[in-house]
């Protein structure tokens, strides 16, 4: 479920320090970890994008038209050439130099939606989307009956700033009225994937291709925050060196209007799952940073990052990687008609997200006790099947801990957990293995030294026969 089948980045956003950057990796949910829904994504960092007021005089350029794109030849020269300047600046403070002049073009927020949603949301079908809904509800983040499709489109929508496309090597943002703060700033950060693109490659040069993805669903997550944490931090910086006493006035100004009311509705998990690359990258990234300077996240990109608990936990990096779990083939075992909906590894985030930011407030444990249950991962896999008619599912989660201790620790937070998501009380079957009834489900959880395994089924009859599948050397 973190996994991305668009290979496209589509990176843009304003620094964290002064902006609320709302990351939009959308659509898909095949391989938790970066994104239990991220599999099929592109990758575009948004803001709200609110009127400014034009200055007097009429001295700023006319936008482009709904619908149009200014190219780069016919950019405003004024524009042009703060461009130029903040690519100077960019190069500078970041220490990378681009090879080749990168195209840009300007875009109406209407007309940068428009294209966002024709060139992605076009590629998740409903049958996706559907069969993503399904997983994230197995797991309690997400209601069974929630609309993904309208969803995205409405967010899509509500916000966008601009990207940086690595497939096309074009730079794109928005100029609804003028050049200003938000603006600006947008144009550092993106700049820094275009030196990012051209210095190191973006997309399948890292490994981040529909395939590895669909293989190796952690290292995609842990990728993207290295990308996002890196343009973050030097947009951060540019932000300090080089912003104007008008950039501040301007987003002072922005965000005094600051609205985004369909991200303030989305699911908890996705308003966490949303800043990860931002918020956790740029924390990896400044670890990075402070140990050596830019030449130790440059090193990064050479010896890339293998899993979200590498970004959460900078100093386990590059050292502590995950381990590989597999799970044997299931689907036999389950009665005639039943699907696989959804497969791969969960991950020290989401397995945080599961525990503390499910759609069910009552099964939420408090933020400190789901990072500290999570902490300590090793490694993870899961399946999620369903029934033809959707009625009953199963959830089969796989996991390792870097010690007996640990996976004891995440016992204890799962047995909360579950009790409180199907408000049915524990069940101690034996010394090593818990289990919740209710009228249409039966759930287990077993515990040998550093392995955890969960399972959720419609029968005892049926979780017997799967841990006796998953316990057979």
């Amino acid at each position: 479920m973190n996994q991305q089948n668009s290979t496209k980045f589509i990176l843009t956003c304003l620094t964290l320090t002064v902006a609320a950057c709302l990351c939009l990796s959308v659509v898909g949910f095949g391989a938790a970890g970066y994104l239990l829904w991220s599999e099929r994504t592109p990758r575009t960092e948004v803001i709200s994008t609110p009127e400014i007021t034009l200055p007097p005089e009429g001295n700023s350029p006319t936008p482009p038209a709904a619908g149009e794109a200014t190219p780069q030849g016919n950019l405003p020269p004024e524009i042009a050439r703060q461009m130029d300047e903040i690519e100077s600046q960019v190069q500078t403070l970041r220490g990378l130099q681009r090879d080749h002049a990168v195209e840009r073009q300007l875009y109406s927020s209407e007309a940068l939606c428009r294209r966002v949603v024709e060139d992605f949301l076009v590629d998740y079908t409903p049958e996706e989307s559907h069969d993503d809904v399904l997983s994230l509800s197995a797991f309690g983040l997400l209601q069974p009956d929630f609309e993904m499709l309208p969803f995205l489109e409405d967010l899509y929508s509500e916000q966008i700033a601009g990207f940086y496309d690595d497939e096309v090597k074009a730079m794109y943002v928005v100029q609804d009225t003028d050049f200003r703060g938000p603006q600006r700033m947008t144009y550092a950060h993106e700049f820094v994937h275009a030196l990012q693109d051209q210095n190191f490659g973006l997309g399948e040069a890292l490994g981040v291709s529909d395939e590895q993805c669909q293989a190796d669903s952690e290292h995609c997550a842990a990728v993207l925050a290295l990308v996002e944490g890196d343009a973050s931090l030097a947009e951060e910086m540019w932000l300090h060196t080089y912003a104007t006493d008008q950039d501040f006035t301007d987003l002072s100004d922005f965000y005094r209007n600051f609205d985004t009311p369909i991200y303030d509705a989305a699911p908890t998990f996705m308003q966490a799952d949303f800043l990860f690359p931002y918020q956790q990258g740029k924390d990896f990234v400044q670890y990075l940073y402070d140990q050596g300077g830019w030449e130790a996240v440059n090193a990064a990109y050479t010896n890339l990052p293998q899993s979200t608990e590498q970004i959460m936990h900078p100093e386990r990096y590059p050292e502590d990687v995950p381990l590989k779990v597999d799970l044997p083939d299931l689907l036999p075992l389950l009665p005639q008609g039943w699907q696989k909906v959804d497969s791969g590894t969960l991950g020290e985030w989401y397995t945080y997200l599961m525990l503390s930011r499910g759609w069910k407030n009552v099964s939420r444990l408090p933020e400190d006790v789901g990072l500290q249950a999570a902490d300590g991962w090793g490694g993870d896999a899961y399946a999620v099947f369903y029934a033809p008619d959707e009625a009953g599912y199963v959830l089969v989660l796989d996991m390792r801990w870097n010690n007996a201790s640990e996976a004891s620790e995440f016992r204890r937070a799962l047995l909360r957990y579950v009790s409180r998501r199907f408000d049915v009380p524990t069940q101690n079957v034996d010394g090593g293995s818990w289990a919740w009834q209710t009228d249409t489900l039966f759930s287990s959880l077993h515990q040998d030294d550093t392995r955890t395994v969960w399972l959720v089924t419609p029968s005892q009859t049926l979780a017997d026969v799967l841990w006796q599948a998953l316990s057979t050397p």
